[in-house]
């Protein structure tokens, strides 16, 4: 698969070439940079403007065979003159202003990460000293598209307003991935603990989300969606020094806990009715109901089964205990784990021992923030 380049790549060659332009007077049709992962990236300049004092063109975002929604975009850089030595970066139309702490930027800046940042700041510099030009330069990267995209990504949520970020750590997009999910899950833990918060509740999807909002009356732009990345999101919790952690989530994919999986992809193992299987029998199943729960192509339906033959409460109880223990393992005694699992049919299926603690935790920092 071919892999692509990031939107900080894509500033980059646009500010090499604007400032290629302003210093020769000519026009760039291509431009060359070295990637931070050590790959050239030779890119196609398009919408040259060149003036006496300032150049623009535009670079067309590449996500390779993987890619996001900022694919296809044209990410413009605007170089000028500077009447300090140094080289400003700014944000322009369509790249957004960070408003929460937390992230890669202060408050107040534009959300243009600091390699990207780098990478543009290189790229002027080589084209400085090729004409000898000891002044700085005053970069604008835009996204003319971008304040209508942002509202399709994590942005919003995040505190970054107005517009897409411009991102990138290696310079390159690598298909399939899931780096970028990974780090955006870690900037809203980070922006948690920089907002004073001790606890986090985390869901690894819609489904997890929805029950926090509509069962438990919690703001859901409170929580975390960590998708399958239960066990690295456990990790970086820790890191961060988060108190207790609150996993809520559909059995489809907590029943995995249970038996030490932590990325709950199918990809990466998918023993669903093994372990409701091997849990029933030790709650006291027989062997017809083990079989029967084998069988089953969904976990609601296996619910249904642990329900007819009236051991659903202690199979329950068990998968519980097990979750507690691989959830703390993971966690290594740096804090308290805690987790509530649901299916869409007979809703809450089972709780840790901690949970009652939390929502009692809770409805006291609820009526202290009325107070």
């Amino acid at each position: 698969m071919r892999y692509g380049f990031t939107t900080g790549s894509a500033a980059a060659a646009a500010a090499k070439a604007a400032a290629f332009m302003l210093l020769s007077g000519k026009e760039k049709t291509t431009v060359e940079i070295m990637t931070p992962k050590g790959i050239l990236y030779n890119a196609k300049i398009n919408n040259i403007c060149l003036k006496e004092n300032e150049a623009s063109c535009s670079v067309t975002k590449d996500g390779g065979d993987d890619p996001d929604i900022t694919d296809g975009m044209e990410i413009y850089a605007e170089v000028s003159f500077s009447d300090s030595d140094e080289t400003e970066i700014k944000g322009g139309k369509g790249i957004g202003t960070v408003t929460k702490p937390g992230l890669d930027q202060p408050v107040g800046e534009a959300a243009i990460n600091h390699v990207p940042r780098a990478m543009i700041r290189a790229a002027v510099s080589e084209v400085a000293e090729i004409f000898d030009h000891k002044g700085g330069f005053t970069v604008t990267i835009s996204a003319p598209a971008g304040e209508e995209l942002a509202a399709k990504t994590f942005n919003p949520k995040l505190g970054i307003e107005g517009g897409i970020s411009i991102i990138g750590t290696s310079g390159i997009v690598e298909p399939m991935s899931s780096d970028a999910l990974i780090e955006t899950i870690r900037l809203e833990l980070k922006q948690k603990r920089a907002l004073g918060d001790e606890n986090v509740i985390v869901a690894p999807g819609n489904y997890g989300q929805d029950y926090i909002k509509e069962h438990l009356g919690y703001d859901i732009d409170k929580s975390v969606k960590c998708s399958n990345f239960i066990g690295i999101t456990i990790d970086m919790a820790a890191e961060l020094g988060f108190k207790k952690f609150f996993m809520i989530g559909h059995i489809g994919k907590l029943i995995k806990l249970s038996g030490g999986i932590m990325n709950t992809h199918s990809k990466e193992g998918d023993c669903r009715m093994e372990l409701m299987s091997a849990f029933a029998l030790k709650a006291g199943a027989d062997r017809e109901t083990a079989l029967k729960l084998l069988e089953q192509v969904s976990t609601e339906a296996a619910v249904g089964v642990l329900k007819e033959k009236n051991v659903l409460k202690e199979t329950m109880e068990l998968v519980m205990e097990s979750i507690a223990f691989h959830m703390q393992k993971r966690a290594g005694g740096q804090m308290k784990t805690e987790c509530l699992v649901f299916d869409n049919i007979n809703g809450e299926l089972g709780r840790t021992k901690g949970v009652n603690e939390w929502f009692t935790l809770q409805a006291r920092e609820a009526e202290q923030k009325t107070l």
